[in-house]
């Protein structure tokens, strides 16, 4: 199973074999021994291979098909599914999504966007006000000090 992650993960990624064993300071022979199935990497390995690879050691030692690797979110971020926007503009955010980040009705979001990638991102106006707020704080300290 996790030799199968690997191989996965690292065509996923676009790493030769030589190029994933020089990372990890180890033979392309034993990366493709872990591959085959003929060895396992020791823990130290692993979350070497986690980190390289952005998932957790769950995910690098799961049960994953092909399809669900490319659905696999880098570490610390999430993927929670694809929605559809209404004829008004409006989405609905997944309920995974909204008890994670602890987003009721009623509450407020701000909507950025990025022009190259054509991103945009869902913030909760209180942390980016926050936020916002404390990047002015620096700024106001910054010209007192000069």
């Amino acid at each position: 199973m996790i030799g199968m992650n690997i191989r996965i993960l690292r065509k996923k990624n676009k790493m030769s074999q030589e190029l994933l064993a020089e990372r990890l300071n180890v033979s392309r022979q034993t990366v493709a021994k872990w591959e085959n199935e003929e060895a396992l990497p020791d823990i130290y390995k692993s979350k070497m291979l986690a980190e390289i690879f952005q998932v957790t050691l769950d995910q690098l030692s799961g049960e994953l098909e092909e399809e669900e690797v490319e659905q696999l979110a880098p570490k610390g971020k999430q993927f929670f599914g694809v929605v559809k926007v209404g004829e008004r503009g409006q989405i609905v955010i997944p309920k995974q999504a909204r008890e994670m980040y602890q987003i009721k009705s009623g509450d407020k979001l701000v909507v950025l966007g990025e022009d190259v990638t054509k991103g945009i991102a869902v913030l909760k106006s209180d942390a980016f006000l926050e936020f916002a707020e404390m990047i002015r704080r620096e700024d106001v300290t910054e010209e007192e000090i000069e």
